[in-house]
């Protein structure tokens, strides 16, 4: 099979890329990414002389390079987005451009080639809950930009699907974490900072409620939809691991042999969401997939990671660690 990934130098398509040579040796994957912040070339190194992988740098809004790509393929599995609560909050325009346009341009070049498209999507196009836990139908409450841009691509794909008949599915996950996520996100964050013997910042008292998914487990569930999704479906995905934010900082530290103390509250940002939370009862059901990565070992592997492989992030912009100001400056 020949498959196109978007976006597969950021956190979660390099996983799968790396995931799915190792599962499915006689698949070939080209990765179109444009080289942005949260891009990382070191991710894929030890595959880029790989026969059956291609690196091609490019915009998923280029059109023409798009239709090239898609006409070789099989099918797209679109990773490519604006992925920063506090970025979009600070000027969302990005936001627009990649989650929304992005997604615009692969579904036109679909309504003439026939290819199987799947959408990543997030767990926060549902918002805040207080109790229970969205259901794939459940009703779309995004509360920041970048949420809303993530539903509103959602949206566009349903009506395509049901206007041109084009083949789609939409995945939505709970917070991942593992090896090369991007350093602002919370663990790597938390990670790095305590190495350094800096305390973790932390917005609204730690109280914020995640349900934590190795990228292992996302990769696998995304395997399952690609084999065996049924067009037009959506798939949720989730662990069933709901910890607050300040458990996970504090379990790190632990780890670590740090003081669980090292941390600092920092501001509320506007459209904070307290609870994600997703029933993914259909994926497994109905496509037999289950998570099987216990979160404390894999808390341990992401730690010893990060700690093995400084010259992935040591040049990266480390000032942001310090708490990422939502207001522009």
């Amino acid at each position: 099979m020949k498959l196109l990934v978007t976006g597969g130098l950021g956190f979660i398509g390099s996983n799968f890329i790396l995931n799915t040579l190792k599962k499915f040796p006689d698949f070939s994957i080209v990765n179109i990414d444009d080289e942005l912040e949260a891009s990382n070339r070191l991710s894929l190194k030890q595959i880029e002389n790989s026969k059956n992988y291609r690196f091609v740098k490019g915009n998923i809004t280029d059109k023409t390079l798009m239709e090239k790509l898609i006409l070789d393929c099989d099918q797209i599995i679109n990773f490519a987005a604006e992925s920063h609560v506090d970025r979009s909050i600070a000027n969302a325009k990005p936001f627009i451009d990649t989650n929304i346009l992005g997604v615009f341009t692969i579904l036109e070049l679909l309504k003439k080639h026939d290819k199987k498209f799947i959408q990543i999507s997030t767990d926060e196009v549902f918002g805040d809950l207080k109790t229970g836990s969205a259901v794939e139908n459940s009703y779309l409450n995004p509360s920041s930009p970048y949420s809303s841009s993530k539903a509103s691509a959602e949206l566009l794909i349903n009506s395509y699907i049901i206007t041109y008949g084009i083949r789609a599915n939409i995945t939505r996950c709970t917070n991942n974490y593992g090896p090369r996520q991007f350093i602002e996100k919370l663990i790597p964050k938390t990670i790095i900072l305590a190495d350094q013997n800096k305390k973790i910042p932390i917005y609204n008292q730690g109280k914020g409620i995640r349900d934590w998914m190795h990228v292992d487990d996302h990769c696998n569930a995304i395997h399952s939809v690609m084999l065996d999704g049924k067009d037009g479906e959506k798939y949720n995905i989730s662990s069933g691991n709901e910890l607050d934010v300040l458990s996970v900082i504090q379990r790190i530290l632990s780890i670590m042999g740090k003081s669980k103390d090292n941390y600092e509250y920092a501001e509320n940002r506007p459209g904070h969401d307290d609870r994600y939370s997703l029933d993914s009862s259909k994926i497994r059901h109905k496509l037999g997939w289950k998570p099987n990565v216990n979160f404390d070992s894999g808390l341990h592997e992401t730690i010893d990671w990060y700690l093995k492989n400084r010259d992935w992030w040591i040049n990266s912009d480390l000032e942001i660690l310090d708490g990422y100001q939502w207001k522009s400056s």
